[in-house]
C-alpha cells in the first residue's frame, strides 16, 4: 500500500480525524505563541532579560507539572482533559489579546498569564500522547503517529510565519487573538472524539459472570491509588524498561549540550562563519523540510528494529550542527541538515509508536509525562549557560563542543542491548512475547 493510501486510510477513522484536526490547530497555536511572545516583548521593552523571564515563566511550570498532568490524563477521559486545557489556554490568551488591544498590558501580567499557560500545557501533552492510540486500530498506530508528526512539523513552518505577519503587520493583539481561536477550535473538534478502550481499561468494563456460576462472587472495584502511588507506578514502568530510561537519559544530556547552544548561539555562528544571519534561517528551513519528509517516510517504513535505527537517525543531528558551526560550505550543510531533520522525524514516529504499543494503555500518559520531563529537564539551564560560555570560550567552540557531547550522549543511548534489539510488533501482538527481559520488574512492589 502506498504512503498516500495509508494516510487516507488512517484519516478515514472518524475519531482520529477529529483528533488530528484538533492537534493541528493546537500546535499551530503553540508555534504562534513562541514567535509572538518574542516579537512582542522585544517590541515593548527591547530587553532580552524580559524575554527570558517570560519564556521561563511558561517553560518551568510545564516541566514542573508534567508528572501531575500525566497522572490525571490516565485517571480521566483523555479527550476531556485536553478540552479543559484548550479552554483554559483560550481564556488566557484571549485575555492577553484584550490587554494588548487596550494598551494596558505590563510584563508582569504577561509573566502571570504564561505561568498559567505553561501549567495547562503540562496536562495537554501527556493526554494527547495517550489518546492517539485510542482512536485507531492497534495495527495503525505507527501510521497515525506519522501523520500527526507530519502535521506538527508543517505547523512549525506555518505558526512562526503567521505570528510574524500578524505581530509586525496587524499587531501583537491580533496574533494572540488568532492563537486563542486555535485552542477554541481544538476544543470543539475534541468534543466530537469518542475514543475506544484499550488494555486494562477494556478488561475493567467486561460483563460480570452470571449469578450462580463458579465466578459469581464479584470483587469490588479496588480503591483508587493516591497521586504519589500513581507517580511511583509510572516510574516503575519507565525503570523496568532499559530502552526507555536509557533513551530519556541520553536526550536529557543531548538537549542540554546541543539544542540549547543551537537556539541561543545559532544566529551568532551564522554571522561569524558565514557573514549573514539569514543563513541560520536557511539551515533551519532545510531541517524543517527534512522533518516533513521523515514523517512521510514513517507512514510506510516499519523496520524490524525501530529503536536501533531511531537512535542512529538522531545521531545525524549533532553531526550536522558540527558542520554548520565549523563553517563548512552550505552546499554540504543544507542537505546534511535536511537529512538530519528526516532522522529526527523518524525517531519521533518510531519512539512514540514503541511507547504506545508496549506501555500498558492505562499508564501511557504517565510514562509520556516522564518522557517530556526528563528530556526537557536541563534545557532551561542550557539556555542560561550558553551565552556566558560563548563569551568566555567563543560561540563556535561552544556549539562544536556541545554538539560533540550530544553525539556521544545519543551513542551511549544506543549501547543497551534492549534498545538495539527491540523489535516492532504486529497489530494486536502480545507485548511480553517479544518484550522486556525482566517483565516482572514492572510489577515489583505494587
Amino acid at each position: 500500500m502506498s504512503g498516500l493510501a495509508r494516510i487516507r486510510r488512517v484519516l478515514g477513522h472518524r475519531d482520529f480525524r477529529f483528533l488530528w484536526l484538533a492537534q493541528s490547530a493546537s500546535v499551530i497555536g503553540d508555534n504562534i505563541v513562541l514567535v509572538a511572545l518574542a516579537l512582542f516583548v522585544i517590541q515593548q521593552t527591547g530587553s532580552a532579560t524580559d524575554l527570558g523571564l517570560v519564556l521561563a515563566a511558561q517553560s518551568l511550570p510545564l516541566v514542573t507539572f508534567l508528572l501531575i498532568g500525566g497522572v490525571w490524563a490516565d485517571r480521566l477521559p483523555r479527550h476531556r482533559v485536553m478540552i479543559a486545557t484548550d479552554v483554559v489556554r483560550f481564556t488566557l490568551h484571549a485575555l492577553l489579546a484584550v490587554l494588548i488591544f487596550a494598551g494596558s498590558v505590563r510584563i508582569w501580567q504577561v509573566v502571570l498569564i504564561e505561568v498559567a499557560f505553561g501549567s495547562a500545557e503540562a496536562f495537554f501533552r501527556p493526554a494527547a500522547n495517550g489518546l492517539l492510540p485510542q482512536t485507531v486500530p492497534e495495527s495503525e498506530i505507527q501510521q497515525a503517529t506519522a501523520v500527526t508528526t507530519m502535521s506538527n512539523n508543517v505547523a512549525e513552518f506555518a505558526g512562526p510565519a503567521l505570528a510574524t505577519a500578524l505581530v509586525l503587520g496587524a499587531g501583537a493583539g491580533w496574533a494572540f487573538a488568532v492563537d486563542a481561536a486555535t485552542f477554541l477550535l481544538s476544543a470543539a473538534l475534541l468534543s466530537r472524539v469518542r475514543p475506544r478502550r484499550r488494555g486494562a481499561a477494556l478488561a475493567a468494563t467486561a460483563p460480570a459472570p452470571p449469578a450462580g456460576s463458579e465466578e459469581a462472587p464479584v470483587a469490588q472495584p479496588p480503591k483508587a491509588p493516591g497521586m504519589w502511588a500513581e507517580l511511583r507506578d509510572g516510574l516503575r514502568e519507565v525503570r523496568s524498561r532499559v530502552w526507555v530510561w536509557a533513551t530519556l537519559a541520553s536526550f536529557c544530556v543531548a538537549l542540554f549540550c546541543g539544542l540549547a547552544p543551537w537556539y541561543v548561539l545559532g544566529p551568532v555562528v551564522a554571522r561569524e562563519q558565514y557573514g549573514d544571519l539569514g543563513v541560520y534561517g536557511i539551515v533551519e528551513a532545510a531541517f524543517g523540510l527534512g522533518t516533513v519528509l521523515g514523517s512521510l517516510t514513517g507512514v510506510v517504513w516499519r523496520p524490524r528494529y525501530p529503536m536501533r535505527l531511531a537512535m542512529l537517525g538522531m545521531m545525524l543531528w549533532p553531526l550536522s550542527a558540527i558542520l554548520y558551526a565549523a563553517g563548512v560550505t552550505l552546499a554540504v550543510v543544507v542537505p546534511t541538515s535536511l537529512i538530519a531533520g528526516t532522522g529526527l522525524a523518524l525517531f519521533d514516529v518510531w519512539w512514540l509508536t514503541a511507547l504506545a504499543e508496549r506501555i500498558p494503555a492505562e499508564k501511557l500518559s504517565r510514562v509520556t509525562s516522564y518522557d517530556w520531563m526528563v528530556s526537557l529537564g536541563l534545557l532551561p539551564l542550557g539556555y542560561v549557560l550558553a551565552g556566558p560560555l560563548a563569551s568566555a570560550l567563543g560561540a563556535v567552540e561552544v556549539m562544536i563542543g556541545g554538539s560533540v557531547l550530544a553525539f556521544i550522549a545519543f551513542a551511549m543511548g544506543l549501547l543497551p542491548r534492549q534498545t538495539r534489539s527491540l523489535e516492532r510488533l504486529g497489530g494486536g501482538e502480545a507485548v511480553l512475547a517479544k518484550e522486556e527481559p525482566l517483565p516482572g520488574l514492572a510489577h515489583r512492589g505494587s
